[in-house]
């Protein structure tokens, strides 16, 4: 599978102040796939150490931190030679050994040359209990696949270059967009889980629910292997209301009616720790950072991948496959699932964090699907079909905020411009 982390990691390897790096993500997004086929055709040596498969090799973090007896016993563990600078070491499933955590400080400090990369897919709920080496590792979030790593990925990567950039102008061609759609259909029922679409690309769109399934039920064991006390009727409840209700304002109760709201919130944060949900806060948009100036009482949700969020909500493969208009497919939630998805694996709306405009007014509300941030300037972005005129929330916008020049609605018409509106094709990369 080809991922475009690879790049990054590219990048990291040249780096004269580089620090121990840390790949953060969801169980199954890659993570360890992609950083052993990273180590082994980048450098002539790659030492995988994975406390999970061998819990034994936590004793080598039990006696000391000193980065060379380190060396020293995982090259007697190992059997191979360490050569700093030609050698990539990676801890997978780091969580489970928290002093190798705590031993990245030392990498940096001592050997800064040496090539580290951890990673682990449960890392927030051992971070919080050790005193981590903030400053001395780098971090990289990895999520499921791209809609190009999809089209990459399924032999289409010509197709993939086709794809319009949000601020290009430069026209693409009905043949282009129709064939895009196609794809982008196959990527609604599929998603981005590497599994799925190995699956997709060697068997049936059949077997990928199978793989959906099985995604959900080992997500529901891994978190209570670390959680012991939650419940799992009131998780199972709540990570399949989540999809449901993705786009809409969270309102707990309809997560989980009959439990509590401290229930239903304290299972919200650990599905939170565990990368399956990414908050998008609503924010005024009166400055920068969009953080500054939020209502942290409205809250969405972004769900971890759209095909395993189409497979619990139980849509129809071929509602899908046959629509016309996939921005009121389902209600639009696959809409702006796809288009959440994209802009978190891009960065998010600013500094990795997802925000949306709202406003509750006493005869109507208001509301822009997301904000995003681009050299130092705000953007609404709008996910909907209709001519300008019916764009209320975003005129409002603009009348409350008029030193913001342009937005942008996508949607499954033609592109164009009306005054500060800029219409783009949904396959539009963001």
């Amino acid at each position: 599978m080809k991922r475009n982390i690879i790049n990054f990691l590219a990048n990291w390897k040249k780096k004269p102040n580089r620090k121990p790096l840390i790949i953060r993500g969801a169980r199954q997004v890659g993570k360890t796939y992609t950083i052993t086929d990273f180590g082994k055709n980048h450098f002539d040596k790659f030492i995988k150490l994975d406390f999970e498969k061998s819990p034994r090799l936590k004793k080598i973090f039990n006696d000391d931190l000193d980065v060379r007896n380190i060396f020293e016993m995982i090259e007697l563990e190992i059997g191979v030679e360490i050569i700093v600078g030609k050698t990539l070491l990676f801890f997978d499933e780091i969580q489970l050994c928290p002093q190798a955590l705590v031993a990245l400080r030392y990498f940096y400090e001592d050997m800064p040359e040496m090539h580290v990369i951890a990673a682990g897919s449960l890392l927030e709920f051992e971070m919080e209990k050790i005193s981590f080496p903030v400053g001395r590792v780098e971090f990289k979030y990895m999520y499921p696949m791209t809609f190009d790593e999809f089209l990459v990925n399924t032999g289409n990567e010509k197709l993939a270059a086709k794809r319009p950039d949000l601020f290009e102008t430069k026209k693409t061609s009905e043949f282009i967009l129709l064939e895009l759609y196609r794809q982008l259909k196959l990527y609604f029922i599929v998603g981005g889980m590497p599994e799925a679409v190995k699956t997709y690309i060697l068997s049936s769109l059949k077997a990928v629910s199978e793989v959906h399934e099985n995604l959900f039920n080992s997500f529901i064991q891994d978190i209570l292997k670390y959680e012991k006390s939650i419940e799992l009727d009131i998780l199972r409840n709540v990570l399949e209301a989540i999809p449901i209700n993705a786009s809409q304002n969270i309102k707990y109760v309809n997560l989980c009616p009959g439990a509590t709201i401290y229930k239903i919130k304290k299972t919200l944060k650990i599905l939170e720790k565990c990368l399956l949900v990414n908050p998008i806060h609503s924010s005024s948009a009166a400055g920068l950072p969009l953080s500054s100036c939020i209502n942290k009482s409205t809250l969405k949700l972004c769900f971890l991948d759209i095909g395993f969020m189409q497979h619990i909500c139980g849509i129809k493969a071929g509602e899908i496959l046959n629509s016309n208009n996939l921005v009121k497919t389902y209600q639009g939630v696959l809409c702006e699932q796809f288009i959440g998805q994209e802009l978190l694996a891009s960065g998010g709306s600013q500094n990795q964090k997802m925000y949306f405009w709202s406003r509750i007014g006493k005869n109507s509300n208001a509301e822009i699907d997301f904000l995003i941030v681009r050299n130092g300037e705000i953007f609404p972005l709008e996910i909907k079909n209709g001519p300008a005129g019916k764009l209320k929330s975003l005129h409002l916008f603009f009348d409350e905020h008029p030193n913001i020049k342009k937005g942008f609605v996508l949607n499954t018409g033609k592109a164009g411009k009306v005054e500060k509106i800029n219409f783009r094709p949904l396959i539009t990369k963001i």
